[in-house]
């Protein structure tokens, strides 16, 4: 007879495979011992720790007495079910081992039905809605107009677009920002230097490149000559105030560089759903702030220039207004946030910003919370390290672009030394640029996000070790077994497959077992905002992989049941590896 589990609030078990199995696990400690809730039990199911399956420590549920003796009396209790085969007690812990064959069933048949036979139609493995009619706007990005898009924003738009991916996995109402740098002083600069060294047709052809040519040349003429800086601050002093001849040129080069950068982040399989910038912030919404501030006597005056004094929490002092009466970006951010929260009326508001900049944000937070904002304790700055060393091979500096045309470039040529297999693919330098960008993705998100690194080429492109080719390789390699076993095709539905036949291999056991701890990885990954243990888990998958070929053999398999129960296996790895690509904003390839 079927076993009946007993409910839980908050688990799934068709959509997380290894909730049936923490509730089984759960009811067997409750039945020991009924002192223990069922939902406290369930929460103290670890998994796959120290390479067993399921593990409890019973000194966390705190019942006083020996700790051994408690955990005897629930192996004594134990009764096998259809779920998990026999329990040990070790001390004061508890050891459960489940039946392999209800893992296969369990996992395959739900990556199954969630991939390919959703109510919706849409893959959604891994998803949840723990986020379920909550709103978040996430900030990243934000390069500055006519200078470099370096590295800190690279950074930023790759750690960006993964949580825009989680938080919807995670059920969330997403809208993602990109919040220019297109205001401030350096526009008078770039106005002076328009004049001596623009041109219309440079700028039509790649203005971000133009405008920085121009900004790098009129920067040199200023420390020859101070009088520039004197002209430019008189230009944006124009702008601000409104004055449509100083403005005009401005409009047409923020529209030709969003137009290319649009460009740039298609490349980087990135979308924004807004593109803000500070020069679109009112000035409304930055003066009424500071009257607040003045009326509750926080603003002080220094030379003629206005900050709040933040000493008592320990951020030192921020400048609100600038000497001659014009708005610094600290002023712009707060102004910006409450236009966002009047618009979007978000439940949380990420800023994705390298950790150089913790003090501004702990001062913009600081500042909010002083004004007494309600939604301001819901603001959270997802920072991260820096790149070092990030410039071409050459040494020189460089504009994103160059990197991935770089990275193609040299992923090309490795492909073209394969001629048979490069003859299949339809469009190689599509491919090669795929897996360059990979290579830069998973380079960047492989550690831990406040962590520094090196930008290694080398390593990166490389098709060993832990890497982005690494990775679309073994996607890659999984989508040709289905190519290669037509006579396997159709496959019966998924609870006709014989996982009896997968259940005596140990190797398929362990790789269903980790493809179902991903929507665990999913929901931690939110948490945490961390996209390293989505690259660890699909590296983990792949190392598994790799050394299953040898032994789980499809071609060649005589027994068709279980040549068949293997191809399915790998189907539902594919799947799922895919979908975590996905997640990392990577698009999974088929050939390579």
């Amino acid at each position: 007879m079927a076993t009946t589990l007993p409910k839980i609030p908050n688990t799934d078990p068709e959509r997380y495979p290894l909730d049936a199995f923490r509730i089984s696990v759960a009811a067997s400690v409750h039945k020991g011992l009924p002192a223990i809730p069922l939902d406290k039990a369930y929460e103290g199911v670890d998994i796959n720790r120290k390479g067993v399956d399921f593990s409890i420590a019973i000194p966390r549920f705190k019942l006083g007495g020996k700790p051994d003796v408690w955990a005897k009396k629930v192996e004594e209790s134990f009764v096998a079910d259809d779920y998990i085969e026999s329990v040990k007690a070790e001390g004061a812990f508890l050891t459960f081992t489940a039946r392999t064959q209800s893992v296969l069933k369990n996992v395959l048949t739900t990556i199954d039905h969630l991939s390919h036979h959703s109510p919706t139609g849409e893959a959604v493995y891994g998803v949840n809605d723990s986020g379920k009619g909550k709103k978040v706007v996430i900030e990243y990005s934000s390069p500055n107009i006519a200078k470099q898009f370096h590295v800190g924003h690279l950074r930023s738009t790759i750690i960006g677009a993964f949580l825009t991916n989680v938080y919807k996995a995670c059920g969330w109402e997403v809208t993602s920002m990109n919040y220019l740098g297109d205001w401030g002083k350096q526009f008078g600069l770039i106005a002076i230097g328009y004049e001596r060294y623009g041109s219309e047709e440079e700028l039509e052809k790649d203005a971000i490149k133009h405008l920085y040519t121009v900004y790098v040349k009129i920067n040199a003429d200023a420390e020859k000559d101070p009088k520039v800086h004197d002209d430019a601050r008189a230009y944006f002093a124009r702008m601000e105030q409104g004055d449509e001849s100083a403005l005009v040129m401005w409009r047409k080069w923020r529209e030709l560089s969003i137009e290319k950068y649009k460009e740039e982040y298609a490349r980087l399989n990135v979308h924004f759903d807004v593109y803000s910038g500070e020069s679109q912030v009112g000035q409304e919404s930055q003066s009424e702030p500071l009257k607040m501030l003045e009326e509750m006597g926080l603003i002080k005056d220094s030379e003629g220039a206005k900050l709040v004094d933040l000493e008592e929490y320990k951020l030192g002092k921020a400048i609100v207004r600038k000497k001659d009466g014009t708005s610094i970006y600290l002023t712009r951010d707060i102004g910006g946030a409450v236009e966002r929260y009047d618009k979007f009326h978000f439940d949380k508001m990420i800023y994705v910003v390298a950790s150089q900049q913790d003090l501004h944000l702990a001062q913009f937070f600081k500042v909010l919370t002083l004004l007494k904002y309600p939604w301001a304790p819901t603001l959270e700055h997802v920072n991260f390290g820096m790149v070092q060393g990030m410039s071409t091979r050459k040494g020189t500096a460089v504009f994103l672009d160059e990197i991935i045309q770089e990275a193609s470039r040299v992923m090309h040529e490795q492909m073209q030394s394969n001629e048979e297999k490069y003859a299949l693919i339809e469009e190689p330098e599509m491919t090669a640029r795929e897996i360059g960008i990979t290579a830069i993705k998973i380079q960047d998100m492989s550690a831990k996000r406040i962590n520094n690194y090196t930008f290694n080429w080398s390593r990166m492109l490389s098709f060993e070790g832990d890497t982005g080719p690494y990775l679309q390789y073994a996607h890659v390699r999984l989508a040709s077994v289905e190519r290669k076993n037509p006579s396997l095709l159709p496959l019966p539905p998924a609870s006709e497959i014989s996982y009896s036949a997968l259940a005596t291999d140990i190797k398929a056991r362990e790789i269903a077992f980790w493809l179902a701890t991903y929507p665990d990885v999913v929901r931690v990954a939110q948490e945490r905002h961390e996209p390293s243990g989505v690259v660890t888990f699909c590296m983990k998958l792949a190392h598994m992989i790799a050394s299953a070929w040898e032994v789980l053999i499809v071609k060649g398999e005589a027994d068709q049941e279980k040549a068949r129960a293997r191809l399915f296996l790998f189907i539902c790895a594919r799947d799922v590896l895919g979908a975590a690509l996905r997640l990392l904003s990577i698009t999974p390839l088929e050939r390579m």
